[in-house]
């Protein structure tokens, strides 16, 4: 059975099985979260919550086109640390828990609907970590709302620079698109290569579901500007990855200093992907961590 054209889904079925993805990923994580559905004005948002109540704000967005338990499985040690009340809500428009309304990447609409999920938690400010469409999230509040964010700690970031028109056809599009048209396991790995060489079996499951049942956002939320981040003034970590087809670590670091006030850690990871090899994880983590720890 189809949905509606306004769904992300493309059929009623699809939606189901990635549901079940995301239910099983969050089996996987074993850390225990409540759960609350925000009112924002674009629609409702499932937030997963964990750690002490005592704990520093910390809200954690995940990767476009994707569903959050993914993304949380590279952040155990911010999950497990016992110091951070972790709020993680699913992003509005993509898999998972939210509305199924999809926002538009080019303006302020991101910014407005982070804002909406802190006031409608409680949360005065927090601190922001995000990886990939995450980070460019992140960066749409820092221009819309710059006063309600502590730090922010963004990594292999989206909403810095553009894809690269030369990665986005022959890298990134061309092997979707020839995947789409005869789906199968060689097509699938040539599909995701550009992502990095370490995806296990789940992730491969997780992606191939995302292919067949959803309808990919295709746009990233756009660059944002040093004018539109003039009133930002939270500390910043970036931590970017020298091979990351979509976002390539040099430039990230170079534009990173120039519209990023308060850019207080920058880094591009030698011979880094997109999706980070289990080691740039355990160091991206140790780098989070001191830097949220940190008095500046």
């Amino acid at each position: 059975m189809t949905t509606s054209k306004l769904s992300i889904y493309k059929t009623l079925e699809g939606r189901t099985r990635i549901l079940r993805l995301y239910d099983n990923f969050l089996d996987q994580l074993r850390v225990h979260f409540e759960t609350r559905l925000v009112n924002t004005r674009f629609g409702v948002t499932h937030v997963l919550i964990t750690g002490p109540r005592w704990g520093m704000p910390l809200v954690i967005t995940h990767g476009g086109n994707s569903i959050n338990p993914q993304g949380l499985k590279g952040l155990l040690p911010l999950l497990r640390s016992n110091r951070y009340r972790v709020y993680a809500p699913d992003t509005i428009g993509h898999p998972g828990k939210s509305a199924e309304i999809r926002l538009s990447p080019n303006d302020d609409s991101y910014g407005k609907w982070l804002n909406d999920i802190l006031t409608g938690l409680n949360l005065e400010r927090a601190v922001f970590v995000g990886g990939s469409f995450g980070a460019g999230i992140i960066l749409r509040l820092a221009a819309y709302a710059p006063q309600r964010i502590i730090k922010a700690a963004l990594f292999v970031p989206a909403g810095i620079v553009k894809v690269p028109l030369f990665s986005m056809i022959s890298k990134i599009g061309l092997p979707f698109l020839l995947y789409l048209m005869s789906p199968n396991q060689t097509r699938l790995k040539r599909a995701v290569q550009w992502m990095g060489s370490e995806l296990d079996d789940n992730i491969l499951q997780l992606i191939e579901a995302v292919f067949q049942h959803v309808r990919v956002e295709a746009n990233m939320p756009r660059p944002a500007t040093k004018k539109e981040l003039g009133h930002f003034k939270a500390p910043t970590l970036v931590i970017a990855a020298e091979k990351d087809a979509m976002f390539p670590g040099r430039a990230v670091v170079q534009r990173a200093k120039e519209i990023i006030p308060n850019l207080a850690f920058v880094e591009c990871l030698k011979d880094g992907t997109h999706y980070s090899s289990k080691a740039d994880m355990e160091y991206i983590n140790r780098r989070l961590i001191e830097f949220i720890e940190s008095t500046r």
